[in-house]
């Protein structure tokens, strides 16, 4: 299809919102929502009209009219889709479709209604990506605003304690009978002097700490900031009792934290494992990429074992990759599967968490995937049936804190919910159902949940999942850690972490 222009007009065609996806002049495209309204029939409430040139596309709103100009030549079905979703967006904008309303949200339609259609062609968007791309949220432009509030606070509270210098100076000035400096006229320099004086003799305040921002890269390019200055600003804002918000505290996060081992239970040496994956599957079925990324690290906190080495077994026929730490003796590594330093004199560093086996692991066979996530929906009439269903496919492991994440259709009002296995949780305010499931392993390796909803069946995509796991995807273990020097048997402790990078179906 060729789409023209959008508009939104009352009755008499006069333009309160348009937007034009080719180039026209205004004198054009006013001439042709001029003339809509003579063209129009009565008694229709979703048709459209035709000229010699161009087709109009409309939907009554209250008052107002929700308008389409396209080529005679571009597919009506398309068109017609196409104007759903336009009318769709309007009440995400407006709370009431009236003419003063529209034009308050003129900009946030016109940003709406390019995010549906570019250079005349429909986007394969729906009304939920609508809303995530014009929100454009940053955590940046957030921790912006948090430094900039806490530059502000720090200048009021300066300019607080110099008024009180200030008072504390015209009261002893007047109490000896001198003018303060800047309250004197011609001829009251001794007096500014000792002010001066009493100036210098006052205590020095200790300086409070604050936050030096980073310095501003050279070249055109703007950088708002980066990682780890963002992340030592936020655990400062934090440490003064500043509520932040930022990437880390989010449900996965929450779920990682109560897998972790707390610091009181590790031993002096502690080796941690952890696995991440990264999958994004299809709708109608087939793996799309999978890449599972592997990290051994190790942490010493006694001099005493500083000289160790490792023992790992793997029994992985998946065939991954493996790459151990620079310092590491590889040949050792090949040989025993024996993590240990290139030097045997030299000890590893004390109290850092060094990392020193990676592997890695990719594959397009839906085979491997660890978790089968199938989301039906089934429209009827103005509602739809989704049935969402899960499977572990793989039984030797076991999912806790397992939350598979809806997106639902706005404006529709909260899903009805016929059968769930599990616990549900509507967030009307981000339009996402959550699937909460304690543990998935083979006791209850598949499950389902019916509800039903208004909205069309790409409205409930992409789905999401997140969990996290005592057991790894690959089959790697730490075999025993023992010291260099007479092979004796050291005390560790070790935990072992598989969670979600990012697992959609699209």
């Amino acid at each position: 299809m060729v789409l023209l222009a959008a508009a939104i007009c009352n009755k008499a065609g006069k333009a309160i919102v348009s937007r034009q996806f080719v180039e026209m002049t205004r004198s054009r495209i006013e001439g042709l929502l001029a003339s809509f309204p003579k063209l129009m029939g009565t008694g229709k409430q979703h048709t459209f009209v035709e000229t010699e040139s161009v087709r109009y596309v409309y939907q009554p709103l209250e008052k107002l009219y929700m308008l389409l100009i396209t080529t005679k030549a571009s597919n009506i079905l398309e068109d017609l889709e196409t104007l759903r979703l336009f009318a769709k967006v309007i009440p995400e904008y407006c709370k009431t479709v009236e003419e003063n309303e529209v034009v308050d949200q003129a900009f946030s339609l016109i940003f709406a209604f390019d995010e549906i259609v570019a250079l005349g062609y429909r986007e394969n968007v729906n009304l939920a990506q609508i809303r995530t791309f014009t929100e454009m949220e940053s955590h940046d432009e957030k921790v912006y605003q948090a430094i900039r509030q806490t530059q502000e606070r720090e200048a009021k509270e300066n300019m607080k304690r110099k008024a009180k210098e200030l008072n504390k100076m015209r009261q002893e000035g007047s109490k000896y009978g001198r003018t303060p400096t800047g309250y004197g006229g011609i001829g009251s320099g001794s007096s500014g002097r000792q002010d001066v004086q009493i100036i210098e003799n006052l205590p020095a305040e200790k300086p409070k700490p604050s936050y030096n921002p980073p310095s501003r890269p050279s070249g055109n390019a703007l950088k708002l900031g980066g990682k780890k200055d963002v992340e030592s600003f936020v655990d400062q804002l934090k440490s003064e009792g500043e509520n932040v918000a930022s990437p880390a505290n989010q449900p996965k996060s929450v779920a990682l934290a109560k897998a972790a081992t707390p610091v009181a239970n590790q031993d002096s040496i502690h080796i941690r494992l952890e696995e991440k994956i990264a999958l994004t599957a299809g709708r109608e079925g087939g793996l799309h990429n999978l890449e599972i990324h592997g990290l051994a690290t190790l942490k010493i906190t006694n001099d005493r074992f500083g000289r160790v080495k490792v023992a790992f077994l793997n029994g992985d026929t998946k065939g991954i990759q493996l790459q151990t730490h620079p310092n590491v003796d590889k040949k050792l590594f090949q040989s025993a599967s024996i993590i240990g330093l290139k030097n045997p004199e030299k000890p590893f560093p004390l109290n850092q968490d060094i990392g020193v086996l990676k592997w890695r692991f990719q594959t397009q066979d839906d085979g491997f995937m660890p978790l089968s996530i199938n989301c039906w929906p089934n429209e009827v009439g103005n509602k739809c049936d989704v049935n969402i269903e899960y499977e572990l496919e793989r039984e030797d492991m076991e999912l806790n804190d397992v939350v598979i994440t809806i997106p639902m259709p706005s404006g529709v009002g909260s899903p009805v919910v016929n059968e769930c296995e599990g616990e549900y949780r509507y967030d009307n305010r981000k339009n996402i159902l959550e699937w909460r499931l304690p543990v998935i392993d083979s006791s209850n390796k598949s499950g389902s949940m019916e509800l039903t909803v208004g909205g069309h069946a790409n409205d409930f995509f992409p789905v999401n999942v997140s969990f996290v796991s005592k057991k790894l995807y690959c089959d790697i273990k730490v075999e025993g850690i023992s010291m260099v020097e007479n092979d004796a048997p050291a005390k560790y402790s070790s935990e072992v972490l598989f969670y979600v990078d990012k697992y959609e179906i699209v």
